[in-house]
């Protein structure tokens, strides 16, 4: 596979350090002309994520939708039937161990340029560290923290944690009216490792889950009369087989 401009000291940050930070200048510059044309709507349809049910129990604001995809190391990326999302108590011991049924991405996003591209950079960026991979399972994430006049949102309400796969992006999308959501980047002993705040949309975290732990500060308004949230498309791969 030919490496597009500015990728493999990326691919060497996160080999060496377990994780990268890549501005939007540097993640624009990855994807090939157009194949973002749709992003305005793709970005828009944030404002229809529904309530995340499971964290509204715990009195938490948050909204999401879920899907799941199939690929193999090279070639088409297929979208799976509806499913839920799980996860051990080991790497989640706010809701681990129950299987979470959310909305499913909409059929527009599914199929959507801008994701369809970002889902193939992000199996061709992992698999450069693992071509080993014949196969992947890769989980899709739409989420919305909202903040509000005393009640921090939480992008990362289970702490600092690992999401028990091998690989994951974190892409913002989108931020309006909301003051710190700093990223930190911990080794297995709790120490900090790395810092760094998404600030602009298609500012990149690239993580090795295997090697490294990460977490995200409480969101506050900087208006509380205003609307206040943290738009991000986190996508996972876990190697199958």
């Amino acid at each position: 596979m030919s490496e597009p401009v500015g990728i493999a000291p990326l691919v060497a940050a996160l080999g060496r350090d377990g994780f990268c930070f890549a501005e939007a200048a540097t993640m624009r510059s990855l994807f090939a002309p157009g194949a973002l044309g749709d992003w305005p709507a793709f970005a828009a349809s944030w404002d229809t994520l529904a309530p995340d049910t499971y964290l509204a129990q715990t009195g938490r604001h948050r909204r999401r939708r879920h899907g799941v995809f199939a690929a193999a190391a090279s070639g088409p990326i297929r979208h799976e039937p509806h499913q839920p999302h799980y996860q051990s108590l080991d790497y989640n011991p706010l809701q681990g161990d129950i299987e979470r049924w959310f909305e499913p991405l909409t059929p527009d996003v599914a199929a959507s340029v801008s994701l369809r591209t970002i889902l193939a950079f992000t199996r061709d960026f992992f698999g450069e560290l693992a071509p080993g991979v014949d196969q992947w399972r890769i989980e899709v994430h739409q989420f919305r923290i909202e903040a509000r006049a005393g009640q921090p949102g939480e992008p990362t309400p289970e702490g600092i944690h690992r999401d028990g796969v091998d690989y994951v992006l974190v892409l913002l999308i989108d931020r309006q009216n909301i003051a710190s959501g700093t990223t930190t980047i911990h080794a297995a002993d709790g120490s900090l490792l790395g810092s760094f705040t998404l600030a602009a949309p298609l500012d990149a975290a690239l993580v090795d889950d295997n090697r490294v732990f990460h977490g995200v500060t409480a969101v506050t308004p900087l208006d509380p009369t205003r609307p206040a949230y943290r738009d991000v498309l986190v996508v996972t791969l876990r190697a199958v087989g």
